[in-house]
């Protein structure tokens, strides 16, 4: 095939690019960075739809978060693929932080006080998942269906972690907003700048050309 690669990736090379990308995380923000500002549409649609999509990293919707940008980025006239972008804002790295803070200020809000860490936020979204899959497949096997982990997860994590995100993750997404839109609206204007320039500098050289002809 024309595009396959010449040595596909491995199983463990593919998770470890997902937690350390080839050429670490500065090369691969600058080049989502790069992507951003390069979109062709304004640049209020193109700052809302990464704001959005930076909003969607503070939910728990684990698997969904491309999804969901481009839903809510289509309700809001934002532009889908910065939203898509956006939600490169959630990564490895900053997903134990998000996760945390946003079920630990939901859980306060709530008035409960137990701690929790990353990893049980994490195991509790597993075992949900495998409950929820388990369900699905006994309609078609005809076993046994349980909701009692869903349902726990859903008071015990989902809830509060809904509550947290939104609140941290609104304010957030603003001020992803008003920080990119400057750069977005700057990046653009040069653009059409250098454009501008290399057009007349075009135009310049078929009119030399032309006269050089004619003589």
């Amino acid at each position: 095939m024309i595009f396959k690669r010449r040595n596909p990736k491995g199983l463990l090379r593919t998770i470890a690019e997902f937690f350390w990308p080839r050429g670490g995380w500065r090369r691969a923000g600058t080049y989502v960075l790069h992507r951003m500002r390069r979109l062709p549409d304004s640049p209020e649609r193109i700052c809302r739809g990464i704001a959005l999509g930076s909003f969607v990293s503070f939910l728990p919707l684990y698997g969904l978060h491309f999804a969901s940008a481009a839903l809510i980025a289509w309700i809001f006239r934002g532009n889908i693929l910065a939203a898509l972008l956006g939600t490169f804002y959630g990564n490895p790295i900053t997903f134990p932080v998000m996760a945390v803070s946003a079920i630990e200020l939901g859980n306060w809000l709530l008035g409960r006080t137990t701690p929790v860490t990353f990893a049980e936020v994490m195991s509790a979204i597993g075992q949900a998942s495998g409950e929820l899959w388990s369900n699905l497949i006994s309609g078609v096997t005809a076993g046994s269906v349980h909701w009692y982990s869903l349902a726990e997860f859903f008071w015990q994590v989902f809830f509060p972690y809904v509550i947290g995100g939104v609140i941290i993750g609104a304010p957030s997404a603003l001020a992803i907003y008003f920080l990119h839109l400057p750069l977005v609206r700057a990046y653009q204007r040069g653009r059409q700048k250098r454009l501008k320039q290399r057009f007349e500098e075009a135009r310049r050289r078929q009119r030399s050309t032309e006269t050089g002809d004619e003589t």
